[in-house]
């Protein structure tokens, strides 16, 4: 029965939040009280797993992901991203830059909330796609969906990434490599892929692209000293990759050090990127415009703390129903599912409730929370097991998404065109991720 009231709990919390439009909040919130209640907690013990699991989740990764929305706030107020995406199409011209776009976007800005980096990479992409022919737009769109949705699954400090390493309790220093290279690779694969079908007939312009005329973006307020260099813009987020990395590589070469251990701490880390952005954004923007910035941040925080932590509580309820034994069994070695089958499933939870959701986010919070009770019994590694849920997350976002929407908007093609453009890459990315992540699981 535990089965069956698990999946109505699921179920339940996918029809609130896609049919009755309830804040995935409070539909977690419910879904984990129904589970608790119905798979004999009781009502107080209900209570206790629903705290407990908000409580625990939020000391895995509360401050991380705190740290990295405020961060991405400052790097948003000092135009990192704009120089970046401009120094890289005076450099490369514009027929290489979808591919290089797409490769930066996912490894050094997923600190940026996804629409933000929308929002400021959509006009460079209208920009560049006159120049780069007939499919233009149509590269600049899937570069634009493929680069900042995969760095958002898998790059570390990325928040899909972050909740899910939480959830499973994965170290940040194993994500942030596999992700790095995980993630790049997704990118040129999925555009090399989609690229050649835009050669084949894939796009019709008269059809995929609107005929709306954007107006010239208003010239943003002058600041009050100017602006860094874009090495030093981007020091905020390359110092804290470079300290994780760096503690994830000693503790794996055997080498004890409480300096080393605390350096690369995550916590740590993104403080430290946290800290050099607010100086150098005090320095170059002043103290109001900073102050603007945090509050933007700390606005954003509220929200991603709370659908994470519920997600954890989520977690915790079904790790103390009991359904961990019945699920543990069916998914085990000793049952006779292999490896791959394994991760397989674990995509295809996670697919099918993006599916149905339409957030990324909260699908992947979700399907961890799933999966994290019996991932102890599985014979997958926890890191790939992360991996193979975050690529299942990132299944064909459509129509049910407010980004399809933005998309649709900020890069001025119809439906269909953000159909193909969006829906079609996040699914062929989810797809070619996952033969990677399985064939990494045979390295690992």
């Amino acid at each position: 029965m535990i089965v069956l009231h698990t999946a109505i709990a699921i179920v339940g919390v996918v029809l609130l939040i896609l049919v009755t439009r309830v804040d995935p909040v409070i539909a977690l919130v419910v879904g984990s009280l129904y589970l608790g209640l119905t798979g004999g907690l009781g009502f107080d013990g209900t209570i206790k797993a629903v705290a407990e699991g908000f409580g625990d989740i939020m000391a895995e990764v509360g401050l991380l992901i705190g740290f990295g929305v405020l961060l991405g706030s400052l790097l948003h107020a000092m135009g990192a991203l704009q120089k970046l995406v401009e120094l890289l199409m005076r450099g490369l011209g514009p027929r290489k830059i979808p591919h290089v776009l797409g490769v930066v976007l996912s490894t050094v800005f997923p600190s940026i909330y996804v629409d933000v980096q929308l929002v400021l990479a959509a006009p460079l992409a209208r920009a560049a796609a006159p120049k780069m022919g007939r499919h233009g737009l149509a590269m600049m769109g899937g570069s634009l969906t493929a680069g900042i949705l995969v760095g958002y699954v898998f790059v570390v400090p990325g928040l899909g990434t972050v909740a899910i390493a939480g959830l499973l309790d994965l170290p940040l220093g194993a994500m942030l490599g596999y992700g790095f290279v995980l993630g790049p690779i997704t990118v040129v694969l999925t555009m090399l892929i989609y690229g050649w079908l835009l050669k084949r007939g894939f796009w019709n312009a008269a059809k995929d692209e609107s005929a709306i005329e954007f107006p010239e973006p208003p010239e943003a307020e002058a600041p009050v000293r100017r602006l860094p260099p874009l090495p030093v813009s981007l020091l905020p987020i390359v110092v804290p990759l470079l300290l994780i990395a760096t503690g994830a590589i000693t503790e794996a070469a055997g080498v004890e050090s409480s300096v080393l251990a605390f350096l690369g701490d995550p916590v740590f880390a993104l403080f430290v990127g946290l800290l050099g952005s607010y100086l150098l954004a005090r320095r170059t923007l002043g103290r109001d415009r900073v102050a603007e910035s945090m509050s933007t941040g700390f606005n954003s925080t509220g929200q991603i703390l709370l659908i994470t932590g519920v997600g954890g509580s989520l977690g915790a309820v079904i790790g103390k129903t009991g359904l961990e034994d019945v699920l543990g069994g069916f998914f085990s070695a000793e049952a006779g599912v292999p490896v791959v089958v394994t991760i397989l499933l674990a995509w295809l939870v996670a697919a099918v409730l993006h599916l149905a959701i339409g957030s990324i986010s909260v699908a992947a919070i979700t399907a961890a929370g799933i999966l994290a009770p019996i991932m102890g019994g599985l014979d997958v590694p926890p890191a790939v097991l992360g991996l193979a849920i975050g690529s299942g997350a990132l299944f064909a976002l459509h129509v049910n998404s407010n980004f399809f929407w933005m998309f649709q908007t900020m890069l001025g093609v119809t439906t269909r065109g953000a159909l193909k453009a969006l829906t079609f890459v996040t699914a062929l990315a989810s797809v070619v991720s996952l033969v990677l992540v399985s064939a990494l699981s045979f390295v690992v």
